[in-house]
């Protein structure tokens, strides 16, 4: 092989450009590169390749883009085949399209916002079926109990429910240690010391139990819901439910909801008590108040129980959130892997969202209620 290599000859009225070597792909190198920058602003009128050797597209077009007018014909007539790809390449490279002119910044911002905000309310349409059709599977389970598929509810509950207990309990308890550090590193300053046990009673109680336990669930669940329906809808498992006369709803979303809104509250009693047990040994080893003192001061305040109740309102609500937001991306995964990664990775993002948004609407209707 030789590599590519040209000579131009000036003569009056234009320039010959005398090809040499193999003008390809693997024949070019920095000689035939620099072509354009030799030729300029002259024009070629005639071509001499008597001793061109091999010649494709490659080298086709490296003439094309360094020539501004198309090559004589006639110069090709010791090359016809050479002549019919420059003039492919040619014809190709003139006629085609100029690339669409990039928008400018401001443009790009403003597009991108526009199609978020397009996604948004697309999401918020696609979630009003969703629930549309949800409530409507429910009140048929609901009209035939008959059609209940109890085996799917009670795995659905110990998959979403009991195999979550120990992580609830762990994390529920570090957080319960937590706020008991910290309140007697902050109370004991002041002389109010023993208010440690009310402040990690009311913290777990009222928000911490609770809202621990949803975002892990969310996580958790939220993710296998999500993850479990699209690989069914991507191997059309769901297509074959419809043709066989099953209800999808009924069959894979109802119990998932119905799992979830049973044992959130559950665990979130069992949170409730990891936590206390958590502040308990913290008030127990760095203040000396036993258990018997941790328990009597809870068991004393009549505001224990109000807490207690809004803590586990909350539950029901993140359970039906966290459950209708990872079916749903479930149900909207398309036939590929990308699209049931990103239904995955929305499904938790939506569903965490969704709880601190929630939690904050609820204290708002607390605060105002006087709870």
């Amino acid at each position: 092989m030789t590599a590519a290599d040209f000579q131009i000859d000036d003569r009056e009225g234009g320039s010959v450009l005398r090809l040499t070597g193999d003008w390809t792909t693997t024949g070019l190198g920095s000689g035939a590169r620099d072509l354009q920058a030799r030729l300029g602003e002259g024009r070629v009128t005639a071509l001499d390749v008597s001793e061109l050797g091999r010649f494709d597209t490659a080298g086709a077009l490296t003439l094309v883009q360094a020539t501004t007018e198309a090559l004589p014909k006639d110069a090709w007539a010791s090359r016809p085949e050479a002549g019919r790809i420059y003039a492919m390449v040619e014809t190709l490279e003139r006629q085609s399209a100029p690339p669409p002119r990039r928008p400018d910044a401001l443009t790009r911002t403003f597009a991108k916002i526009g199609r978020g905000v397009f996604d948004i309310g697309h999401e918020m349409l696609l979630s009003m079926a969703f629930l549309g059709r949800l409530t409507t599977a429910t009140g048929g389970a609901l009209r035939r109990p008959g059609s209940i598929r109890w085996p799917a509810w009670f795995s659905q509950g110990e998959r979403a429910g009991l195999d979550a207990m120990p992580i609830v309990a762990v994390t529920n308890f570090f957080i319960g240690a937590v706020i008991a550090f910290l309140g007697a590193n902050l109370l004991t300053q002041f002389g109010a010391g023993v208010f440690t046990v009310q402040l990690v009673a009311v913290a777990t109680l009222r928000e911490l139990a609770v809202l621990i336990t949803a975002i892990l669930l969310a996580g958790r669940s939220a993710s296998s819901f999500a993850a479990e329906i699209g690989s069914m809808r991507m191997n059309q498992e769901v297509d074959a439910m419809q043709v066989m006369g099953v209800n999808p709803f009924q069959a894979l979303v109802i119990p998932r909801l119905a799992a979830m809104i049973i044992m959130l509250p559950l665990l979130t009693f069992i949170g409730m008590l990891a936590g206390f047990l958590g502040g308990m040994l913290v008030t127990w080893s760095q203040l000396s108040y036993g258990p018997s003192f941790f328990i009597q001061r809870i068991s004393e305040d009549p505001m224990m129980g109000t807490h207690l109740m809004v803590g586990m309102v909350k539950a029901p609500v993140f359970a039906v959130v966290i459950a209708a937001i990872g079916c749903r991306q479930g149900m909207s995964v398309a036939g590929d892997v990308e699209s049931l990664g990103r239904r995955v990775t929305a499904a938790v993002v939506q569903a965490i969202f969704a709880i601190i948004l929630l939690d904050a609407v609820f204290a708002l209707i607390f605060l105002e209620l006087n709870l």
